[in-house]
């Protein structure tokens, strides 16, 4: 078994969409970011990356690179899963707490799971999905920004 922590914060930019693990939250403010700016898929990411010793996001998906302005972070993560595989590892589970001041994510928790469960071709039972504020501290506490921390549980293949 290997674990790997993710983390990844983005600050709200103008004329963006909100997307978190891959699911759009219509009408709420986006995030700034080269890609989708996904901080929940972000994380994981740099979770798993970090399970299978296999360096972070930035080495894989530079923020410079031409190739991955405005991508979808599910594809970057779609990327990652095959180096993961090709390092002979598998997804056993992923954990991931949300912090941020808005939007409420509560309502918005169960889609969250099931489409990161989709996208990492694991049962919705192996996807764990918190949300929490930071107390009014900081920029995120200010609502300046989202950020997101993750686990990724990784087993042989």
């Amino acid at each position: 078994m290997r674990i790997g922590i993710g983390y990844d914060i983005h600050r709200f930019g103008p004329g963006r969409t909100l997307v978190l693990g891959g699911v759009v939250l219509p009408g709420e403010p986006g995030l700034a970011g080269h890609s989708d700016a996904d901080v929940v898929l972000h994380a994981v990411i740099d979770a798993l990356l970090g399970a299978a010793a296999l360096g972070d996001i930035g080495t894989h998906f530079p923020a410079d690179a031409a190739e991955w302005k405005d991508a979808q972070s599910s594809l970057l993560l779609e990327r990652t899963l095959v180096l993961v595989r090709d390092s002979a590892y598998a997804v056993e589970n992923i954990d991931v707490t949300v912090i941020a001041e808005k939007p409420r994510l509560a309502p918005h928790v169960a889609a969250l799971r099931a489409r990161m469960a989709k996208l990492i071709g694991v049962a919705e039972t192996a996807v764990s999905v918190k949300a929490t504020t930071n107390e009014g501290v900081g920029e995120i506490g200010r609502g300046e920004a989202i950020a997101a921390v993750a686990v990724a549980l990784l087993r042989e293949a």
